[in-house]
């Protein structure tokens, strides 16, 4: 029998979460968060570490612990951060290992969720609402061509 491992992909505030959840439930499996594993591993959140080590090392623990939890755990949902997908080998990874599901939210449903969370995502407290909106667009259009690799799409 084939492990049951599903990857949900998508750009942040697309409802990875909320949507990995029920389909946890659905199909009763573990619920993981990628984001929360890495901040419990790394024993600090993942703004401090994008603060004290930079980007690079933040994609390389996340990568490595993306491996990790593949190899520890044989059923899941996991949600993936939005840019997980997006570098080294993660995503052709997360297909290979079992189904891929992205999240296709449109920039409009994000930009208005994004707004009312600011509080809790400091990178784009600076933004105002109208370039918040000109960097999701095109943040998102370049990160369409590793989320529509996913196997599925809703």
């Amino acid at each position: 029998m084939k492990s049951m491992k599903y990857f949900i992909v998508g750009y942040m505030a697309s409802g990875k979460s909320t949507f990995g959840k029920e389909l946890a439930k659905d199909k009763g499996l573990p619920f993981l968060d990628l984001d929360e594993s890495v901040e419990s591993r790394e024993g600090r959140s993942i703004s401090e570490i994008f603060a004290k080590e930079g980007e690079e090392y933040f994609r390389k623990r996340e990568r490595e612990i993306l491996h990790e939890i593949c190899n520890e755990t044989d059923e899941f949902v996991l949600a993936t951060g939005g840019g997980t997908p997006c570098f080294f080998d993660n995503m052709d990874y997360m297909n290979q290992e079992g189904t891929t599901v992205f999240l296709n939210t449109s920039s409009l449903v994000i930009v208005d969720r994004l707004k009312r969370q600011r509080s809790n995502r400091p990178l784009l407290a600076m933004y105002s609402d109208n370039e918040l909106e000109f960097f999701v667009r095109e943040h998102l259009e370049s990160r369409l061509p590793f989320y529509l690799k996913a196997k599925e799409q809703i």
